[in-house]
């Protein structure tokens, strides 16, 4: 009977945690800084165009970053046109960052897009450039996007 019960937890837990991720990939910065002339390139494919999505940047950072946002210049190539966005996002409010934080390490994900967005069929990529004032931006461990299918 015990073992019944394992099995069938343990089968609910399997289906509980499907997900929805389509896309989620970052790129280190070995020496945990960011340099403006380093613009990590993602690529990825949509094929289910009945859905919508939510697109993240997602960032992590030691305690010791020392802007409470970064600016980014996105250029983004869809299957039918490519173009620049220059974006702030905000890691921070006046007491605390925003993100998620284990020791000094702090990851965030931050919503490109304000509602879900019904996308194309076909392939995507997206180049992430930092356009802060300083130049390499210390204290960035990595940098990427995460797309993933609005439930």
């Amino acid at each position: 009977m015990k073992s019944l019960i394992f099995i069938l937890g343990v089968s609910c837990l399997f289906i509980s945690c499907n997900t929805l991720d389509v896309y989620e990939k970052a790129i280190n910065f070995p020496s945990h800084e960011w340099s403006g002339k380093e613009k990590p390139s993602f690529n990825f494919q949509i094929t289910d165009t009945s859905a919508s999505y939510n697109i993240y940047f997602v960032i992590r950072h030691e305690d010791a970053y020392h802007f409470k946002n970064i600016w980014l210049n996105i250029l983004v190539k869809d299957p039918d046109s490519s173009y620049n966005i220059n974006r702030e996002f905000i890691l921070a409010d006046n007491t605390k960052w925003l993100g998620t934080g284990m020791d000094d390490i702090i990851q965030q994900r931050i919503l490109f897009n304000t509602v879900p967005v019904h996308l194309k069929k076909g392939n995507y990529n997206f180049v992430l450039q930092q356009i802060m004032r300083e130049d390499p931006l210390p204290f960035v461990l990595s940098a990427g996007i995460r797309v993933e299918k609005n439930k």
